[in-house]
């Protein structure tokens, strides 16, 4: 992939693991994961790793017992939640196929109209800004901008790509742990003129008892991403009123079944929700589309991740994109597969 860059570091290729779960009855669960081990902790290889012991450890068990299979890769290892992501979503993508729906339908939802933005990596205010007007010039209404890096830099980046596309287009930000207390402050308060939609994660997790403060003082409403894992963390995140919305990512959550929970506690307390990724292909992008058909408090799309620079796309079905709107058909499951031209290319093994 073309290198993307954000706060915590620059990625120079997508770390993405993909499973597929045989049953007895010839159906085939997928399910992928994107490592991003400047936020997770995980990589390409650890997940392959631990995705080989996970495969033997449910060798011959019912895969619809999903509550207790899912349970079981937390005995095996504490955290990991993205290498049990790509086993969640083929347990979901099995569910769905049983029950002869499309995986929305199976967790109660329908067809909806799905608008994403598409995403600006960090790079100098001028490039950016010209990054900006390709965007718009291809029909995109909605730009997520990377800051973080540079806080001196960041206002002047969204300065400048306000000057090149005008105000009619929403512009978001994440910062994706990269200011201090301090710098996120000054910086937040001095894009209040650009009219910015909310800001992500503008600092690191460890200082997550400053959110209340800077929820409190900032003129840009902010949104916990690194900072929530689990339902967990957004509990106690909600609790302290340290943030106004939060983006759920599979890779974070472990999967659907978490994702759910953590959907479900913000919705209790009227904190509205992102559908967001790593670098996934089609494929995962397809099971969050369901996920996000499905779930009513999921109020922003981050659904992108696939457009972010991938060389190739090697999925069959699932999500199209007509511009940066969303859709799938009704095919049982997640409804995609994988060109398997394109998997003999790869390293696999078979348990």
């Amino acid at each position: 992939m073309i290198p993307f860059t954000i706060a915590t570091g620059t990625m120079e290729f997508a770390q993405n693991v993909l499973i597929k779960i045989h049953t007895n009855e010839g159906i085939i669960g997928l399910g992928e994961c994107s490592a991003f081990p400047m936020i997770v902790g995980e990589t390409q290889l650890s997940c392959y790793h631990l995705a080989k012991d996970f495969a033997a450890f449910w060798k011959g068990k019912n895969p619809l017992e999903r509550t207790e299979r899912l349970a079981e890769l937390d005995h095996i290892i504490a955290g990991n939640y993205t290498a049990k992501s790509a086993f969640d979503m083929a347990l979901y993508d099995i569910a769905a196929k049983v029950a002869n729906q499309p995986l929305y339908a199976y967790l109660g939802g329908h067809q909806k109209a799905i608008e994403s933005d598409l995403t600006i990596g960090i790079d100098t205010p001028e490039n950016m800004a010209a990054q900006a007007i390709e965007f718009v010039s291809k029909g995109v209404r909605i730009i997520k901008v990377k800051l973080g890096k540079h806080s001196t830099q960041d206002i002047d980046r969204i300065r400048q790509i306000r000057a090149a596309i005008g105000m009619d287009i929403k512009i978001r930000i994440d910062a994706n742990q990269g200011w201090s207390p301090a710098d996120a402050l000054h910086v937040l308060t001095g894009l209040a003129p650009y009219q910015i939609e909310f800001c992500e994660q503008p600092m690191h997790k460890y200082y997550d008892d400053y959110l209340p403060g800077l929820c409190a003082k900032s003129p840009i409403s902010i949104m916990a991403d690194e900072s929530v894992f689990t339902h967990h963390d957004a509990r106690k995140l909600i609790a302290q009123k340290a943030c106004h919305s939060i983006n759920i990512k599979f890779s974070k959550s472990g999967g659907i079944q978490e994702a759910i929970k953590i959907h479900d506690l913000a919705a209790a307390n009227n904190i509205p929700c992102m559908m967001g990724g790593m670098l996934e292909s089609r494929l995962a992008l397809s099971a969050k589309m369901h996920f996000a058909m499905a779930h009513d408090n999921v109020k922003f799309y981050d659904m992108d991740t696939c457009l972010l620079g991938h060389l190739a796309d090697p999925i069959i079905g699932g999500v199209q994109f007509s511009q940066m709107n969303l859709s799938i058909s009704d095919a049982p499951g997640i409804g995609a597969e994988v060109d398997a031209a394109y998997l003999s290319k790869l390293e696999s093994c078979v348990i």
